[in-house]
């Protein structure tokens, strides 16, 4: 049998082929990674100084005990303020957002005359720039968030993220930010509806009045009628709750449950002091045994009593909230006003020199390997063969037009 050879083993790239390679193109590399050098220190001394000045601001901490609070667990209304403020938000995030409201900017703009002072036609452009200044650091474990604004004066640095804050206090006085500020408007609301239905039972009791004379009635039917207004006072409420519950809470809740059979046995309750007949259990007259002379008055009295209550409700409810909502008010509190800054945030020269050298280098290293390709491939016969085949093809001509 013939035998084969034993060929010596190819050897590949090491690291003197590397070494050999960065001699050869030492100048190349050199030249492309100190002009890069260069020309960022040049750069980075025309480039303008930023300065940062920072203000640590303490926020209010929603979900204290307040007075409102109790009169609601008392009412039965506990479960209101939760939903009232969503439950989900943090208060960090909700003061972040209303820094950058167009609020609040539009008045940073118009105090410091920002649009001249960035230079811009609209008002949409200033706002990105003084957005991309404004910086806001949460501080979650101490309830405090950090709010940083950048300039190339320090000074008006320091004026701007002061005059922040006391923008934010402003916005704050005219929404509803707090728990208490919720409660208030709800309450408010649903007071001045109350009040218009107090109104309207007032004079419809007044018109009958005028119209029939006045009707004496026992003590009985009194007692009736304003047990009967408490408990449709007390029904409304409690349907208050249950609209509130129903907003988030599943079918299956067991305090939303309770709560509707709650409710269930008072309208029970109501139906019994309501119900016509002489037959009702219950050691009350109904209101449907009255005498039918009274009848009309026992309405509009009834009608009224139960709006009167409802109103008294709902007034000490919006007096509660509006007690909680001053306490509130001034609780923006500033830890560390903002000072002019002595030291520069930007540019940073150190690392942007650095940055932008290696980049060079990187470069460099890539022109380099380009160019040692091109000359091996000059010097190879079949592949110059190649590459003038692919010129022929991309310049559109045939290889017999170029032979």
């Amino acid at each position: 049998m013939e035998q084969h050879k034993a060929q010596p083993p190819k050897e590949g790239v090491t690291a003197l082929d590397y070494l050999i390679f960065v001699m050869k193109w030492k100048r190349l590399i050199t030249l492309i990674t100190v002009s890069c050098f260069a020309a960022i220190v040049i750069i980075s001394m025309f480039l303008p100084k930023k300065y940062l000045a920072e203000t640590k601001v303490l926020l209010p901490q929603q979900g204290s005990q307040s007075l409102s609070l109790q009169v609601q667990s008392q009412m039965g209304l506990a479960a209101l303020p939760n939903v009232l403020s969503g439950g989900v938000r943090t208060t960090s995030d909700l003061y972040a957002a209303l820094l950058k409201s167009r609020a609040v900017l539009d008045r940073v703009i118009d105090r410091f005359n920002l649009m001249k002072v960035y230079r811009e036609t609209y008002r949409e452009d200033a706002r990105q720039n003084l957005v991309k200044a404004l910086s806001i650091q949460d501080m979650k474990k101490s309830g405090m968030i950090i709010i940083g604004v950048e300039d190339r004066d320090p000074a008006r640095s320091a004026e701007l993220a002061n005059a922040f804050v006391e923008e934010l206090r402003n916005l704050t006085q005219y929404i509803a930010v707090t728990e208490a500020s919720q409660r208030r408007l709800f309450f408010e609301e649903q007071l001045k509806n109350t009040k218009e239905a107090l109104i309207r039972a007032e004079e419809s009791m007044k018109g009958y009045q005028e119209q029939t004379g006045a009707i004496e009635i026992k003590e009985q039917t009194k007692a009736i009628i304003e047990s009967i207004a408490q408990l449709r006072a007390q029904i409304a409420a409690k349907e208050v709750e249950l609209k509130v519950l129903r907003s988030y809470a599943t079918p299956k809740n067991p305090d939303l449950q309770k709560i509707e059979e709650q409710l269930r046995g008072m309208r029970e309750q109501l139906s019994k002091l309501e119900a016509k007949g002489g037959k009702n259990p219950d050691p009350f007259m109904s209101a449907g045994s009255m005498p039918e002379a009274g009848t009309g008055y026992v309405r509009k009295l009834r009608n009224l009593k139960y709006s009167e209550t409802l109103y008294e409700l709902m007034a000490k409810q919006y007096e509660m909230a509006k007690i909680d909502e001053a306490k509130d008010a001034m609780v923006i509190q500033v830890v560390d006003k903002a000072a002019p800054p002595e030291k520069q945030v930007k540019p940073r020269r150190v690392f942007l020199v650095a940055s932008v050298t290696l980049l060079g280098l990187l470069i460099s290293f890539v022109t380099a390997i380009i160019l040692e390709y091109r000359e091996r491939v000059s010097l190879d016969p079949a592949k110059r063969e190649r590459i003038e085949r692919l010129k022929a093809y991309a310049a559109g001509r045939s290889i017999k037009e170029n032979n």
